[in-house]
Formats: C-alpha cells, sequence, structure tokens
C-alpha cells in the first residue's frame, strides 16, 4: 500500500466514523483533525469519490509569472546543444529572437529541468594568470594551431589542423584547415591572415612549435612584423587563442559530421564569419567582435 492509499484509507475511517456516532464535531477531536478539513474531504468524496481524498499540492499547477514555455524551450536549446552558460543564453536570446530574461531567470529554468550543471570537461577552467586586453586592434595577435581528429566513411581516423589567429583588442579571428602540419603551411597562413585582418599587425605571439620555428620567425620580421614566443609550459599567456579553441570544440565542431574537406573548409569559413560578425562574446558584454572593432577604430 503506497502513501496515497493509506491517506485514502485514513480519511475513510474518519468519514465513516463520523457518519456512524452522527457527530463530526467529536470524530474531529478524537481524530485530531479540524472540521474544515473534514468537511472538505465529505465534499471531495461526494464529487470524485476515492480519486478526491488524494492529496495534491497546495499550489497552482502554472505560477502567473512563470517563464513561457517557448523561451523555456529556446533557453533549454541553447544550453543542450551549445553548451552556453546563462549570461551568453541572455545575449543569443536577445539579439536573434528579440526576448529579453535575465541570467537569474535563465538559471532557475536550467535548474528547474537539470540542466544547471554542464556535461563534464565542458566546466570552466581556472585561470593561472591575470589576462591582459591591448587597446588597439592590431597591436597583437595570438596564433596556434588546432589538432582535429575526424573519422572516415570506413571507420579510419583523418586528421586534420586547425590554424587559428585572434587579435587581442577586438578578439577578430581568421581560421584555416591544413592537411599537414609544417612550416611551408604557418608561412601560408600568415599570409592569409595579413590579408584578410582589416588592420595593420604589429605583433604576432606564438608558442614554440616546430612549425613556428625559424623559416616562419624570419617571414613574419620580414614583413615588418614582430614575431615573439612565449614561455615554454606556459600555454595560458596564449590564452585567447586557447579559449577560442574550446569555443570551436563546444559551438562547432560537437555539431559537425565531416565529409570531405571541401565541406570543412566552407563549414569553417561559415563559422569564423559568425564568430566575427553575430556571436555575442563575453569580453564585451555580448557585443560581437566586428562591432567592437568598429567601435576602436
Amino acid at each position: 500500500m503506497n502513501k496515497d492509499q493509506r491517506e485514502i484509507q485514513r480519511k475513510l475511517r474518519i468519514l465513516k466514523h463520523a457518519d456512524k456516532t452522527g457527530h463530526v464535531a467529536k470524530t474531529c477531536r478524537y481524530f485530531g483533525v479540524g472540521r474544515t478539513s473534514f468537511y472538505r474531504w465529505r465534499e471531495a468524496y461526494k464529487k470524485h469519490g476515492e480519486d478526491g481524498l488524494i492529496n495534491h499540492p497546495s499550489i497552482p499547477k502554472r505560477h502567473f509569472n512563470r517563464t513561457p514555455i517557448v523561451i523555456e524551450e529556446k533557453v533549454l536549446h541553447l544550453r543542450s546543444k551549445y553548451h552556453l552558460g546563462p549570461i551568453r543564453i541572455v545575449w543569443y536570446l536577445e539579439r536573434y529572437h528579440g526576448i529579453k530574461v535575465s541570467d537569474a531567470t535563465v538559471s532557475r529554468i536550467l535548474k528547474r529541468n537539470g540542466m544547471n550543471r554542464l556535461p563534464r570537461g565542458t566546466r570552466l577552467r581556472k585561470v593561472h594568470t591575470k589576462r591582459y586586453n591591448k587597446q588597439v586592434p592590431g597591436h597583437h595577435i595570438q596564433m596556434d594551431v588546432k589538432f582535429l581528429t575526424f573519422i572516415g566513411d570506413k571507420g579510419e581516423k583523418i586528421r586534420r589542423f586547425q590554424y587559428t589567429a585572434i587579435d587581442d583588442a577586438t578578439r577578430v579571428r581568421a581560421l584555416k584547415v591544413y592537411k599537414n602540419h609544417t612550416q611551408a603551411n604557418a608561412i601560408d597562413f600568415v599570409d592569409h591572415v595579413i590579408e584578410k585582418f582589416p588592420f595593420r599587425i604589429k605583433e604576432i605571439r606564438t608558442d614554440n612549435g616546430h612549425e613556428l620555428q625559424a623559416k616562419f620567425h624570419w617571414h613574419v620580421e620580414d614583413k615588418g612584423i614582430r614575431h615573439a614566443y612565449i614561455k615554454r609550459g606556459t600555454p595560458q599567456l596564449n590564452g585567447k587563442v586557447e579559449r577560442s579553441h574550446r569555443s570551436d570544440g563546444q559551438e562547432f565542431y560537437q555539431l559537425l559530421t565531416y565529409k570531405s574537406d571541401v565541406d570543412l573548409e566552407a563549414k569553417l569559413d561559415e563559422w569564423e564569419r559568425f564568430y566575427n560578425f553575430h556571436r555575442p562574446h563575453g569580453a564585451f558584454n555580448g557585443k560581437t567582435p566586428y562591432e567592437t572593432l568598429r567601435e576602436k577604430l
């Protein structure tokens, strides 16, 4: 016998005792219940039978001020598909749906639906150094390589390498995928960055990878751009490009199915445009990199 059945039997026993004795007040005193509750039970029993004696929450089924279900669905979609945090969800809703909600409201929706914690491996990591910000576009460019592994049609592993450059001041990025991890490709990519970025580059900062050694170094210097290496074992000094790679993994590659290099390049180009022109950025309170660039120029 479950809890509801036990409650029904108790109330039936009280109702039958009152009918048998004909004294409601004495029955209520004997069983220790209020007469208001007794009369409510008797009325519910007459209308609905034993089902009327089941306890129901006293709160309304729907709160008057509860967020509309259509907004909840959008919040849950952004969380489950892109692993966005509450404040970024707020920015996306306002920018693309014209919906204004607070981050506290988003947090409550996520908690109510059991999605207030991100999956393992996607939570925020600690920052070991204080991040700095350059104010002039092009003054400081961070460059790095993201290693990619795809599964081909026959189950084979396909290795590709995403070269990334990001401007410190605006977070404007340039991306390009190569089949090989070489100095020749690093040189080709830096030429691509120089041509693509809409401002003059003063310095490029990289780690000490083999693809970024002498030939690459002097090629960059010959372009009139200073090339600086970060200290070994301190990837946080190139933290902005490292963080952007995490965004690539969570918001782009986890949704991508590899078909061919041509398809990959087309989709990466589309992702780059979205990142630069449409994606709200946390460092600028929801503004996109190019919106920030226009303010700084």
